[in-house]
């Protein structure tokens, strides 16, 4: 009797990455934008006051096909370059039965099997606790939540529908009493970079700070909450 071909191994590690078509969507957008401008350009100079008239003006003396092939070119160079920002910022996710890879930013994180606990998505957050309900990882994700937990499940991690410990966590207040020592000058400081534009970087160390102290902290309508560990067996 013949038998059928072999069924393939399962391989060691399953890798979640932001989709590859990302690259090429964003550069036929920027292509299509490009195309447009033209369009655009021909539309202001009609009009008998529109803003930026003037460089519609000049854009529309440029002689054809000059400024379309020019203008094609620049929305997908552009588009390209958004889309490798977009990744650069993006989530890699490598599980393996014995470690997790965490990529984001150029920034690598790697988790041993044994030190995760539970893990979830907290909103577009993924998180990884430890068995002292500590937060061992938490970062900006957008990958698909079934291809998640699939995979973790998988190489045998336990996969949570949500925070198994969200009823815990207390609003802050400045001072907060029964906090470690420093979390309540990291806490304000870390709610004034919420307030501000272009400090995420600062929000994210200081959370890992807080982490540090053994703080666990989660972001809802611009304010911040808390929880602290079990303390050790």
């Amino acid at each position: 009797m013949r038998k059928g071909p072999e069924p393939a191994a399962p391989t060691d590690t399953t890798v979640l990455a932001p989709p590859g078509w990302v690259v090429p969507a964003f550069a036929a957008i920027g292509a299509v934008a490009g195309w447009l401008l033209k369009l655009l350009a021909n539309w202001l100079v009609t009009l008998r006051w529109a803003p930026m008239k003037g460089p519609a003006e000049l854009l529309n003396s440029i002689p054809e096909p000059w400024f379309t092939v020019a203008g094609v070119t620049a929305g997908t160079l552009l588009g390209v370059l958004v889309a490798f920002i977009a990744l650069h910022e993006s989530l890699t996710v490598r599980v393996a039965d014995t470690h997790v890879t965490l990529t984001i930013r150029d920034e690598t994180r790697e988790l041993l099997h044994a030190d995760v606990g539970p893990v979830f998505l907290d909103g577009k957050f993924l998180v990884l606790l430890g068995h002292r309900t500590e937060e061992t990882a938490r970062e900006p994700c957008d990958l698909d939540r079934a291809a998640l937990a699939t995979a973790f499940t998988t190489h045998g991690y336990t996969w949570a529908a949500e925070d198994p410990h969200k009823a815990d966590f207390r609003v802050w207040v400045p001072d907060t009493p029964g906090l470690p020592v420093g979390a309540n000058a990291l806490l304000s400081a870390r709610a004034q970079a919420m307030r501000k534009t272009g400090t995420a970087g600062d929000v994210r160390v200081l959370r890992d700070e807080l982490n540090g102290l053994g703080l666990a902290v989660r972001d809802e309508d611009g304010r911040q909450y808390w929880r602290l560990p079990m303390p050790p067996a």
